[in-house]
């Protein structure tokens, strides 16, 4: 038997229905296959996983982000940290926040509300809107 039909076998079978096909979706898959950019961050504020969409907006490899504190992407003077960062993204719901680019520049996006609402939730999933060039041409920003 080839690897290829071998691999193929072990694939789950097609769904039959779009609904289907959602339910077997594996969520990192959803997430990485989303065009906006998805932050993930334990509570104590550490970065579990960041999407291909987030490391365009910022720069950072995806890899590098992993296991960083959220507190050095956020371009703040007096940056929250552990926790406090977890809390100041959770605050900024709906409202701009300054991020730091890789190359020092500085990215202001529309976070929003937390995805993940449960309390037990390990992670806080927000989401981010670019508007760094709408607020240089003085336009104003988006409502998320």
């Amino acid at each position: 038997m080839s690897a290829q039909a071998e691999h193929e076998e072990r694939r789950r079978p097609t769904p039959e229905t779009p609904l289907g096909y959602l339910e077997q979706l594996p969520a990192l898959v959803l997430l990485e296959r989303l065009p906006v950019p998805v932050l993930a961050v334990e509570s104590d504020g550490t970065v579990v996983h960041a999407n291909s969409a987030f490391e365009e907006m910022l720069g950072h490899p995806v890899a590098s982000l992993r296991g960083r504190p959220v507190s050095e992407l956020l371009d703040l003077d007096d940056a929250p940290t552990g926790a406090g960062a977890v809390e100041h993204l959770r605050e900024s719901a709906t409202a701009p926040v300054d991020l730091a680019h890789q190359d020092g520049s500085r990215v202001r996006a529309l976070v929003s509300r937390p995805i993940l609402r449960r309390q037990d939730d390990p992670v806080t999933l927000v989401c981010f809107h670019d508007v760094t060039e709408q607020l240089w041409n003085g336009g104003r920003a988006p409502g998320f």
